[in-house]
């Protein structure tokens, strides 16, 4: 299918909405009646890999990103938000389900290449076709269907390959999807050269750069989605993640390294990297203009973030030690920026310690759901909290990170970090004051001893409950 076709299905799709009416995948529509015209468009952009210190808006002096800038301007601009993981994977997984990723067996590492799994849980779940995020796990699409919004989707799955486990089921009403971890920009093929874009069910084929076609798909769907319906638009980009691939230069061939970590898919300079990340904001300034343009903007919830760390290629993670794939604040402490004229305050910069799920908590609060007894949220509606004034609710935050024979885990509680670290024989263990050392540069261990135990029996407590 060429970018006319894929333009002309996501007209259908409007469509077809305006024609269903009640039509969902899961649940059953609340009756909205006047209400529903008062219920906020939501869009969610995540960026994949986003080097915390690589947005102007937090301090970048060489790659300029007015229009994610502009979101921060308008709305709130977070200092210590957290994603839930330092790995694709896991923090995807707690975005849809509004909870910690340990519930769900296998996903505490990000998905290898070709739906390989990277640790002992992942890698029996994978031989039994079962490795990713099972549909009746994920409560954020299902239960903004009840309510009665579109939900679409356009980019990174990354959460199954599995046909039983795609996009589809998890109640979206359409998604083009890479499946995969990473793919090439032009080709989207993945480092082994297997396409992994679908559309719904379907493997397809598209003409450009995925960036571009992420964003058209976006602005075209805002355009003819009906004004009176609610809707949820999530654009999980693959920018700026490897490869590093020149927008506007599309290669003679597809690009194939046989693994996503190998020297030649990761190769990149600042300069490559710089563009893959105006392109990405390009995108977002696309996005914002289709709600102006279709008058959806002055009730739009909209919230862009990262899903981790950068890796240490050309990206920058600054001030913060680490990058993807680690508990070090590098590898989960990542920009946040959200705006919702009217109700969240103007140029707000708000210091309170979050995590990738209070976005569910908050996106579930805005649209009015009910939310389920039977998988209690771990987030907080932290969007709410500052929308009425209410001051930061004093919170501990967990981490666990699994890859191969090497295992992560972290908490922090106000100001004080503990971070435990195995890899193999070797057993790290430390502790950062995060209000006096932010780069995590003098371990406190062994000058602090009682709250490194108490913090560490509050880890070990935590994990008990999994």
């Amino acid at each position: 299918m060429n970018d006319i076709h894929f333009r002309r299905h996501i007209l259908l799709l409007a469509m077809a909405c305006v024609l269903a009416g009640s039509f969902l995948l899961f649940g059953t529509h609340t009756s909205m009646g006047a209400e529903r015209g008062k219920k906020p468009d939501i869009v969610l952009i995540v960026a994949d890999n986003l080097g915390h210190g690589d947005l102007s808006c937090y301090g970048c002096p060489d790659i300029r990103t007015p229009n994610i800038d502009s979101i921060a301007s308008q709305g709130v601009r977070f200092t210590n938000f957290y994603s839930n993981g330092p790995e694709c994977s896991p923090t995807r997984t707690a975005l849809l389900t509004g909870r910690y990723q340990q519930h769900i067996p296998g996903l505490e590492c990000a998905l290898g290449t070709g739906n390989v799994g990277r640790y002992d849980d992942a890698i029996a779940l994978a031989e039994k076709g079962q490795l990713g995020l099972p549909p009746k796990e994920t409560v954020l699409i299902p239960l903004l269907n009840q309510a009665g919004y579109r939900t679409v989707g356009l980019g990174k799955w990354h959460l199954g390959y599995e046909k039983h486990l795609m996009p589809p089921h998890h109640g979206f009403d359409y998604f083009l999807a890479s499946l995969g971890g990473t793919i090439d920009y032009f080709y989207h093929n993945e480092p082994t050269g297997e396409p992994v874009l679908y559309e719904n069910f379907k493997q397809v084929r598209r003409d450009g750069y995925f960036t571009d076609l992420i964003t058209d798909g976006a602005v075209d769907f805002l355009h003819t989605q009906p004004a009176d319906e609610p809707l949820f638009l999530y654009l999980p980009y693959t920018a700026p993640s490897a490869p590093f691939q020149h927008p506007d230069h599309k290669p003679d061939r597809p690009k194939i390294s046989h693994k996503w970590d190998s020297q030649d898919w990761q190769k990149g300079d600042r300069d490559t990297l710089r563009l893959i990340i105006q392109r990405l904001d390009q995108g977002v300034g696309k996005v914002l203009e289709a709600l102006e343009s279709t008058g959806r903007a002055e009730n739009a919830l909209v919230i862009f973030c990262s899903d981790n760390g950068a890796y240490p290629i050309a990206a920058s993670n600054a001030p913060f030690r680490g990058h993807a794939s680690e508990l070090f604040e590098g590898g989960i402490h990542v920009a946040c920026v959200a705006r919702w004229p009217g109700r969240l305050p103007v140029g707000t910069i708000d210091d309170r310690h979050t995590l990738t799920f209070d976005l569910t908590a908050s996106i579930l609060a805005a649209a009015g759901c009910t939310l389920p007894q039977d998988r209690p949220l771990d987030g907080i509606d932290v969007l709410g909290q500052i929308a009425s004034g209410q001051p930061a609710v004093p919170r501990t935050l967990f981490w666990r990170s699994r890859r191969a024979d090497r295992t992560w885990k972290a908490v922090r509680q106000g100001s004080l970090k503990y971070l435990w670290r195995q890899d193999g024989d070797q057993l790290d263990e430390y502790l950062f004051d995060l209000s006096k050392d932010a780069g995590e540069t003098r371990n406190l261990f062994e000058t602090l001893p009682d709250d490194a135990r108490r913090l560490k029996q509050l880890l070990a407590d935590w994990e008990g409950g999994f």
